[in-house]
Parts: structure tokens; sequence; C-alpha cells
């Protein structure tokens, strides 16, 4: 059966899970409840196991993808789909004279399954063929098994004793314990009810003693699904208690009603020999009356499970971090979708500590101050807890697509952290700023909202690219990316003209160039980031993907150069237009101290140095004299030692 059930799970690539996630809610809370039990039927009778299908539930309570009055009307099914296997079981009640009929006995085409499943797996090198053969091979070891057992208890039919410990179980009490320790032992009321059908080829079960054993089987079948919410959130609990309280509900009102009219009409069916067949349906019609009973009273179950097992209070940071449910490990293209949640919570606290770093630098408030660290608190937590959650998805059994978009996610993680520690930077730095009163000049301050508009602009684009895997966004990252390094040393040499002239201090220069830095490494991880959604939506390998964003011809292509320019026009013109204008007309003189600018001497000096420098120094020399600022420098540092050589001539 766990051969069977797994087989079928990974065959379905994860599809079970995503019906039972996005199928359980309708245009209302009846059409919900109704999507929601026939799914736990359906889902249930293919994995044979109600206890996996509602620890699956559990898990997606507990993580939040579901909500509790979505998830019981799939427990209720859940119960009625374990019956499947006591049907396909009762086959072995098939006659013998016809030979076709002989064919779907369990002892004719079990060893025929179990010999192909075998042989697929030992030839075949698909993973899907593999599955498809466990199939196989665990169905028919199930009926072999059945075969087996049969086998084993069929000279207990001639003993006297046997048939008197099954006549003690005429008693209720005794039989509903009997087959509550069974099921409780080997977790699994399937097995259990298996091994009652395999009894019954003996000819001593009757349904008088079959009866109260298989009301046991369903209460101890709930001792999987207790164990399994141990560690759960309240509102996982209250998921195994709603299950819990099906089977006990059903359990009082099929005893108080089969034994109390026993009491009062002798029911003569109750002394028969029950077969294979007889204890599929009784088990069968225990589940479905009591679904069919309590399927209307859905939400009063939730009320009832809600005030027997009270809420959580939950921090923000806890409430995030139980979507990363260990219990969703077990479908791990599940666990990657909450990873990537997380992440998505991780990128809209990166998003709010950047503006409030942005609005810190303008005026510094401690509140807003307090806010950003509480995000970085959780920003951290969430980076731990999502590298040590996606190490653990990764040693699991992951087709190629999971273990891609794992494998990516795991590398983003790293560079979302480390853009929200340099928005806590822009906050340290803002600090110091209000610290020791420094002040921007005007220049200098439109300069610094320029790149910080470039900043935002990247971040947002490349969150927005990662939320919905868009490649369209992805190609902007990196020459917006490029245009802030340059917009970055733009800045950089304007400063350091304005310290020249006084506009700025000292140490508003050691407050420019940390933020500078910062903003820069925040392209860097952007840039990083997008290289990573990329690989993670790619069918194949980055480096073989024509035309993407990121093969290595990418940067001399039309379209980077025309995103690139465009970006250029945006952020680092205006900031290059301002200041050629600055150094216009009457302003030369006033603006700009040439002797101290650096990398600009007069032909004569150059001349003199430039037989210690080697040819590729020299070209750079000339690549920046042929900036515009560096041109205006050179001309005010002309006219300004013209004027000194009037001012000597006046003197003589």
């Amino acid at each position: 059966m766990n051969l069977m059930g797994a087989s079928l799970k990974n065959l379905a690539g994860g599809s079970l899970q995503k019906v039972l996630e996005k199928l359980t809610t309708g245009k209302n809370k009846a059409t919900g409840a109704i999507k929601g039990f026939g799914l736990g039927t359906g889902v249930t009778a293919i994995i044979q196991s109600s206890a996996a299908t509602t620890i699956m539930l559990i898990g997606f309570v507990n993580a939040g993808i579901m909500k509790l009055g979505q998830a019981i009307p799939v427990v209720f099914g859940a119960n009625i789909g374990s019956t499947a296997t006591a049907q396909i079981l009762r086959l072995g009640d098939l006659g013998e004279n016809n030979v076709f009929i002989k064919l779907f006995k369990p002892s004719s085409f079990a060893p025929m399954l179990i010999c192909i499943g075998a042989f697929i797996i030992l030839f075949s090198k698909k993973k899907r063929n593999k599955d498809i053969a466990g199939i196989l091979v665990g169905l028919g070891v199930l009926f072999f098994g059945m075969t087996t057992m049969e086998g084993v208890f069929a000279p207990l039919k001639e003993s006297e004793k046997f048939q008197e410990l099954f006549t003690s179980f005429n008693n209720p009490l005794l039989g509903i314990l009997i087959g509550l320790v069974l099921t409780a032992i080997i977790q699994s009321s399937s097995a259990s009810v298996g091994i009652l059908q395999a009894i019954s080829s003996t000819g001593v079960v009757t349904y008088g003693t079959a009866i109260p054993i298989i009301i046991g089987q369903n209460i101890g079948k709930c001792m999987t699904i207790i164990l399994g919410s141990i560690g759960a959130n309240k509102k996982a609990k209250r998921v195994s208690l709603s299950y819990l309280l099906f089977n006990l509900f059903g359990a009082v009102f099929f005893t108080i009603v089969i034994y109390g009219l026993q009491l009062f009409i002798k029911m003569p069916f109750m002394d028969n020999v029950i077969n294979r067949g007889g204890i599929a349906n009784v088990h069968f019609l225990f589940n479905f009356l009591t679904s069919l009973m309590l399927l209307p009273l859905t939400s009063k179950m939730a009320d009832i499970t809600g005030k027997l097992i009270g809420d959580d209070e939950e921090s923000k940071i806890d409430k995030e971090l139980r979507s990363l449910d260990p219990m969703l490990l077990t479908t791990p293209n599940v666990a990657i979708t909450q990873c990537k949640n997380v992440m998505h919570s991780m990128m809209d606290a990166v998003s709010e500590n950047f503006h409030i770093g942005c609005d810190l630098i303008k005026k510094y408030d401690q509140k807003q101050a307090d806010i950003l660290l509480e995000n970085e608190e959780f920003i951290d937590r969430c980076e731990s807890a999502l590298n040590e959650y996606l190490l653990k998805v990764t040693s699991k059994n992951l087709t190629k697509h999971d273990r891609r978009q794992a494998s990516e996610l795991l590398n983003s993680v790293s560079d979302l952290e480390r853009i929200g520690d340099y928005c806590e930077n822009l906050m340290v730095t803002a600090k110091s700023i209000e610290e020791q009163k420094i002040t921007f000049s005007e220049d200098g301050s439109e300069e610094l909202f320029t790149i910080l508009a470039a900043t935002e602009n990247i971040i947002t684009t490349t969150f927005n690219a990662f939320k919905d895997d868009d490649l369209t966004a992805i190609a902007r990252i990196e020459p917006l990316a490029q245009t802030i390094s340059e917009v970055k040393e733009i800045i950089k040499e304007h400063h350091v003209i304005r310290l020249q002239t006084g506009e700025c201090g000292i140490a508003g220069g050691f407050a420019l160039v940390d933020i500078l830095t910062g903003l820069d490494r925040i392209g860097s991880h952007c840039s990083n980031i997008g290289l990573h959604i990329a690989k993670k939506i790619s069918s194949e390998n980055i480096d073989e993907m024509h035309g993407h964003i990121y093969t290595v011809g990418y940067k001399t292509s039309e379209e980077y150069k025309a995103l690139y320019c465009y970006y250029v026009s945006l952020y680092s013109s205006p900031i290059t237009s301002r200041y050629e204008n600055k150094f216009s007309n009457d302003t030369i003189e006033r603006k700009a101290v040439a002797e101290d600018i650096p990398d600009h001497k007069s032909s004569s000096d150059s001349k003199e140095g430039s037989e210690h420098k080697d040819s590729s120094d020299r070209k750079k020399t000339s690549d920046r004299k042929d900036t515009p600022v560096r041109k205006l420098a050179s001309e005010v540092k002309n006219k300004k030692k013209s004027d000194k050589q009037k001012s000597k001539n006046k003197k003589k």
C-alpha cells in the first residue's frame, strides 16, 4: 500500500496537492464543501490512505494554504476514499466457474502485475515509467499478500479455540476495543480491514463479530492523525480533531442504532457468516452515512473545534515562518511554492525598508527607524529559515524542474538578504547625518535623490520579475544596474568639485560615499536575482538559451543598447547636463578651483610625466578629458592662469 501510494503521488507530480489547494473553494460554502468532499474521496481512493490525505491537509492548514472550513469537507471525503482498498480486495470472492471472471481474481493477476512492474523497474530509465511500475508492483504485492494471509488463516477454520475467540467478539465493546487497538498499532484502517477480510475466509466471522471490529478500526485510524498533528499550530490541530470527532460520532451513532435495534428487534443477519464483500460494504456504509449526516454541519464542526482548541497568538515573523511546515516536505512542489510566498513577504519588507531609508535621509525619525529594524529582523529570520528549509527540500526525491527551482531560490535568498542589509545601512548613515548636522548642497541633494529613484526602480523591477516570472522585466535589470554604477561615479566626480569650491564638507563626503556604495551594491544584487529568476523559469541551461537576456552577447544586442540609452537619458543625462550648465558663462570663475582637480595637468606637465606611464594609462587620461565636466574644468584652469598673469602685469 505504501509503495503504491507513493508511486501514485510521484506520478501525479504534485497535481493532487494543487487540486486540493485550489479547488476546495466555490462561489458559496455549499459548493466549496461538495467540491472538498469529492476531492477528499478521489484523492484518498488514489493514494489509498485517509491518514496521508488528512496529514497533507494538516500541513496545508498549518502553512496557511487552506482554511479550516475548506479542510473539514475534504476530511469527510477522505474517510470514504479509505474504503476503496476493501472494495478492491473483495474481488477475491469472485467465482471459479467462469474463466473470464477467474482472470480478475487477485490470485490470477497479482503475480503478473509484480512481474511486469519488476521488469519495468529493472530496464527502464525514465522516472515516470518507474512510478507506473511501482503502482503495478504495489497492487500486485497487496493482492499477493492477501492471498498468502488467506492461506495462513485457512487451517484455523477447524480450530475450536479460534472459533471461541471470535464468538467472544460478539460483545460490541470488546470488538470495538480489538479493532481500535489493532488499527492504532499498524496505523492503517485499510490494512486492518484487509486483515479482517483475510480472516473472513475461514468462515467463522459473522456480521455480529465484524461490525464492532470495523467500528473500532475507524476510531483507531485516528491515532496516525493525532500523532501527525503534534507540533502543528492550533488551526492545524483542529483538522485532526475534526477527523477524530467524525469517527467518534459515527461509532457512537452506529453502536446505539445497531445494538439498540438488536436489543428490541432481533436481526437474524447478525449471526450470518460475513465474507470480504460484506466487510467492504459495512466499512463503506459506516463512512458514507456518517459523512451524509455531518456534511451539512461543516460550519458547526468548525465552530466546535474552534471552541475546543483556541487560537494561537502569533507574531508576524512566527506566522510567516509557520508556512515553512516540515509536513509539506513530503510534497516538495508545495513546499517550494511556500518558499516563494515567504520570499514575496521578504521582498515586501525590503521594499518598505528602502522607502523608509530614503525618507530617513531626508528627515530622520526614530519611530520609522524602529520599524525598519523590526523589518530587518523579519528579513534575517526568514533568510535563515528559508536556507534551512530549502536544503531539506533539495534532499528529497525531486523532479528536474523542482530541483532547479529550489536551487535558484536558495541562491536568490542570500542576495535578497544582502539588499535588506544595505537598506539598514541607509538608516545608519541617515542617523549619522542627523547627529553630525550634515547638510548637502542643492546640487548634491538633487543628484542623490536621482540615484535613489533609479535604485527604487531596479528594486521594484526585480521584485515584480520574481513574483511574475517575467522575462521582459528581467531584461531591464542589467542595463539599469549598469546605469546606477555609472551615475554613482558621476556623482562622486561632481562631489570632488563641490569639495574644492567649498559647497560640500568632508563629513558629508563620507556619508555620500557610503550611500552611493550601498546603492551600487543593491543594483548588483538585483542583477544576481535577475539571473537566478531566468535560470529558475528556463527549461534549458541558461547559457544555451538563444537570445536570452543573460547570454554572453546580450550586452552588445540592440535591445540592451536601447534600454541602456533609455535609463541614461532618465537618470544620467539630467545630472551631467545640469553640471555643464552650472559651469557655463559667469559661473565658471566662481565655481571651480582648477589647481586641485586631479588628472587635469597642463599639457606641459602631462608631457613631463608621460614618460613614466604606459599607453593604456595615457588612453584612460585622454578619455577622461573628453568628459564635459573635465573640459569645463580645464577651461576654468586656463582662465585662472590668464587672470593671474594679468594681475602680475598690473603690479609691474
